[in-house]
């Protein structure tokens, strides 16, 4: 049959899902939803493509169009994700996929079109960069005492110790609270945070699928903060923040034991740690809690002469930027953040 290829509408939602959810490399992110959060969250253009043959959905492609005066223009699958890409059952209705993609690229006035794939795929003519980022998976144990043992043994005993601190920790999806704590722990990082809307829009678009975990000291006060995802059997948790206390009462290390134990009692059978640029501390976090890197091997199709632009805050150009960021006040920060950062994903 032949394969038709257009925007997807929010119509297509239920059948774009359950492909999304059957195919083997689909992920959250490839989540329908992720076009509505993004479009009211950050303002982005997201022209979704589907695949149809017989009235069936045989293909999917998440895009989204920044458009931005400091960052020029892009098309990337997709922003704010760590995954993406099109996800078909066929070479035809890929090759399909893509040449529409690569159309709203240069009909945008974009020059490069962007895949975040794990696995990449011999497109001609496209660049791969390999080496850069890792995604780091593993499967949950089912009782928390396996689930402790089996984190290699320094780091066992970091999180042993965070759990005599008195620590404690609520799931009420405390969105103030969260978005105070992420945005200080971006701040003090040198980066600029995203807008608070593209959380609230997680929280209302993914209800079901999204979770807010904020941590406690011994006296009440918080000091950490997490949002999670969750896709099949799959927990992903996605947006983490803290304050000066949390390293002091080792927060992090026991907030993520106690994500752990809690999706394990509630059927959750692997633990995606999300993507970190190697060598970089989170990296090195990630690996001590005994994560195996997966190399991530995103895409590009660039417009001849056209070169790679680099945006990440470990690019040196913006080495300047990122020591003044440091420096701001929190408020100042939390006001000049969202513009810029809403262009960052």
């Amino acid at each position: 049959m032949d394969i038709i290829i257009r925007e997807a509408t929010d119509e297509d939602s239920a059948s774009w899902d359950a492909f999304v959810s059957d195919h083997p490399d689909g992920t959250f992110c490839h989540r329908y939803g992720w076009k509505a959060v993004l479009e009211a969250g950050t303002g982005q253009k997201c022209p979704y493509l589907v695949a149809l043959s017989g009235g069936q959905v045989v293909g999917t492609l998440p895009l989204s169009i920044r458009d931005s005066f400091l960052f020029g223009k892009a098309a990337i699958s997709s922003m704010f994700a760590v995954y993406g890409g099109p996800l078909s059952v066929s070479e035809k209705a890929l090759s399909l996929l893509n040449e529409k993609a690569w159309k709203i690229t240069r009909e945008s006035g974009a020059n490069s079109l962007e895949y975040r794939t794990i696995q990449s795929s011999s497109f001609e003519g496209w660049v791969t960069e390999t080496g850069v980022a890792a995604s780091f998976q593993k499967e949950l144990k089912e009782t928390a005492e396996d689930i402790l043992l089996d984190i290699p043994r320094k780091q066992r005993a970091v999180v042993r110790k965070s759990l005599k601190h008195g620590l404690h920790c609520s799931w009420e999806k405390d969105l103030d609270t969260f978005y105070a704590l992420y945005a200080e722990s971006v701040r003090n990082l040198g980066t600029p945070v995203f807008p608070k809307k593209l959380f609230r829009e997680f929280l209302e678009v993914f209800e079901k699928e999204t979770d807010i975990q904020i941590v406690y000291s011994p006296e009440g006060e918080a000091i950490a903060s997490l949002m999670t995802f969750y896709h099949n059997d799959h927990i992903l948790p996605y947006y983490a923040g803290g304050n000066a206390k949390a390293r002091l009462y080792g927060a992090h290390d026991f907030m993520y034991y106690e994500l752990m134990v809690r999706s394990a009692k509630n059927g959750f059978k692997v633990y995606d740690f999300g993507r970190s640029k190697v060598g970089t501390g989170p990296y090195k976090f990630k690996k001590n809690w005994g994560f195996e890197p997966i190399p991530l091997n995103y895409q590009f199709r660039l417009k001849e002469g056209e070169e790679r632009k680099e945006i990440s805050p470990q690019n040196k150009k913006f080495e300047l930027m990122v020591k003044v960021w440091k420096k701001l006040p929190l408020p100042v920060a939390n006001i000049l953040g969202p513009p810029i950062a809403r262009h960052l994903g």
